[in-house]
């Protein structure tokens, strides 16, 4: 350990010992983006207003999202004694008789409680949270801290281990070490291309040039899918210390945090982390007395889905509307500013400080043989217990949604779930069984993507389903390729005509030549990938398209209740 890290550890596990000591309450308040949506701020300012009317010495802290977004707002307690009691859906009058009450005695009300944590003093009739189904399926690695923390405390994640990956690889490994350490993991983008990290850091890391820049991408549009903001707003120097980290293993110079504008939760957090950063030691010049120079800021697009793909992004951080660029040059050779780039997603650059502090084999452990390590899934429609959870790779879809998502409310049953975002695609029950592995997936006809994944019942209209996903994406195409422009329109015109039942007879036919056009003509994914959609839903459902163009189902009035719609807008 260097003396440089020595000293912030020790002022970290001095303040955390402050927090958990043991002699009086501290309570958790879940401060995400889902527990502000709903009602997290009434029940902090409920919480804070009752501590300063009881007088008693009680800590209180706003921390991220455990995930358990059906259970919001989430909050917990920890009594003297080291039970800590978790309530859920707290309203402000709860929140007050929590504290007037349960903290006042030093008990927690067991009808009033969702679960305890740790392996300590119990309660009966509190049951524990690693035993709950929603939990004890998950491993926690990128998410570890997530509900644990202040995001906004940068002792409390050095405390919780943080930036002991870094301050090895600069104290005891070479560049080309922790390179191979990543390599050896296993670890592929979770992105959504699932391309080796390894390799693709591998691609950056010869180029001799001075300045050479690390581009993180939190710019995550799809319907469904969450947990790129989820760490950000939750465990912010978790990704910041895996983008210094692929700094160091590239010798890069620079990095960059791209987040869409309007994500302000995200936002402010890691705009904070980053200049924790700074201010002790772990960015700027000589980082924690090493001989390493790193800088990161963080650059704000607009409303764009194409500004994801790596190029477009690079367009945007220079000011330029957010449209792929040509390639050959590839980002490692002429990237951001014609500096040699290297773009990963959040949940990539997550798992980094976990590969490099345990091990490339700890990580290569978990998960199946050609993916390796944990999938961060954001469940939603129509689910009991919708959330963010972190799964090990290999568990089934059905698993996921029965297990861990607690199956399909109301007596129904799952029909159809949409993954890895509006150009991923959906799978049928007969599908349900498939591992949740890149490759088996894409066997299946649909991808992991960024984790997304919306479940839809025996109600939902797969064919209305379909054209909700492909007006989506024909109103975020840039427009810079006429492939995906004029391709989407006319699949969009097409699938509103069966959905009218106003077919012509061969408008499965004329949507197949579409995509295929769009594949091989499009500049990116997202014209490239546009028939993915309309492809897997006719591998599982072309019975129902079959009954569409023959008139023989009404025309389609939406997807169902409501609840599984997929966000789109319309053109003025």
């Amino acid at each position: 350990m260097s003396v440089a890290f020595d000293d912030l550890s020790q002022k970290a596990e001095a303040r955390w010992r402050e927090l958990v000591r043991g002699d009086r309450p501290w309570i958790r308040v879940g401060y995400g983006t889902s527990g502000q949506a709903a009602g997290a701020d009434a029940v902090w300012e409920a919480v804070q207003s009752s501590i300063r009317a009881s007088g008693n010495d009680v800590m209180a802290s706003r921390v991220g999202s455990w995930g358990l977004m059906y259970a919001e707002p989430l909050v917990d307690v920890t009594f003297p004694g080291d039970l800590r009691v978790f309530y859920s859906r707290v309203s402000p009058d709860r929140a007050r008789e929590i504290v007037t009450q349960d903290v006042e005695r030093g008990r927690p009300t067991p009808e009033w409680a969702f679960a305890q944590y740790g392996d300590g003093e119990s309660v009966d009739g509190i049951p524990r949270l690693a035993d709950m189904d929603s939990v004890r399926h998950q491993r926690r690695l990128a998410t570890r801290n997530c509900g644990n923390i202040d995001p906004f405390d940068i002792y409390q994640y050095v405390a919780n281990s943080g930036y002991a990956a870094l301050d090895k690889a600069l104290d005891q490994m070479t560049a080309e070490q922790v390179l191979g350490e990543i390599k050896a993991s296993g670890l592929r983008g979770r992105g959504g291309a699932a391309f080796p990290t390894g390799v693709k850091l591998g691609f950056l890391a010869p180029n001799p040039a001075s300045v050479k820049y690390i581009l993180c991408n939190a710019e995550e549009g799809d319907p469904g899918a969450y947990n790129d903001k989820g760490l950000l707003e939750s465990d912010p120097h978790t990704v910041i210390e895996g983008l210094i980290l692929a700094g160091y293993a590239t010798n890069a110079s620079n990095g960059y945090v791209f987040i869409r504008q309007g994500h302000d939760i995200p936002i402010e957090a890691t705009r904070r982390a980053v200049q924790e950063g700074y201010d002790h030691g772990l960015l700027g010049k000589y980082i924690l007395g090493s001989d390493f120079s790193f800088d990161v800021e963080v650059s704000l697009t607009g409303d764009s889905y194409v500004a994801g793909e790596e190029t477009a992004l690079m367009e945007a951080i220079e000011g330029k509307r957010s449209m792929p660029r040509y390639r050959p040059p590839f980002p490692a050779a002429s990237g951001l500013w014609g500096k040699p780039s290297n773009i990963n997603n959040v949940k990539t650059l997550s798992y980094l400080p976990a590969i490099v502090r345990d091990g490339a084999d700890a990580f290569k452990g978990i998960g199946t043989e050609s993916s390796s390590g944990t999938a961060i899934l954001c469940i939603s429609g129509h689910v009991n217990r919708p959330g963010l959870y972190e799964i090990p790779m290999g568990m089934t879809l059905r698993q996921a949604i029965d297990d861990i998502a607690g199956g399909v409310p109301n007596g129904k049953h799952a029909k159809v779930l949409q993954t890895g975002g509006p150009l991923g695609g959906v799978l049928g029950e007969e599908a349900f069984d498939v591992q949740i592995d890149f490759d088996a997936m894409a066997q299946a006809g649909a991808i992991l993507g960024s984790g997304g994944i919306i479940v839809g019942n025996d109600d939902v209209d797969v064919v209305d389903l379909i054209r909700n996903l492909v007006a989506f994406n024909q109103f975020e195409s840039c427009g810079k390729c006429f492939p995906c422009r004029l391709g989407t329109t006319h699949m969009l015109e097409t699938l509103e005509r069966i959905c009218a039942n106003d077919s012509k007879p061969d408008d499965l036919t004329l949507l197949e030549r579409i995509g295929s056009n769009m594949k091989v003509g499009s500049l990116c994914g997202h014209g490239q990938l546009g028939y993915n959609p309309i492809s897997s839903a006719l591998k599982y459902f072309e019975d129902e398209f079959r009954a569409r163009l023959e008139g023989n189902l009404a025309p389609a009035g939406g997807l169902g209740d409501g609840s599984m719609i997929v966000p789109t807008r319309t053109r003025p």
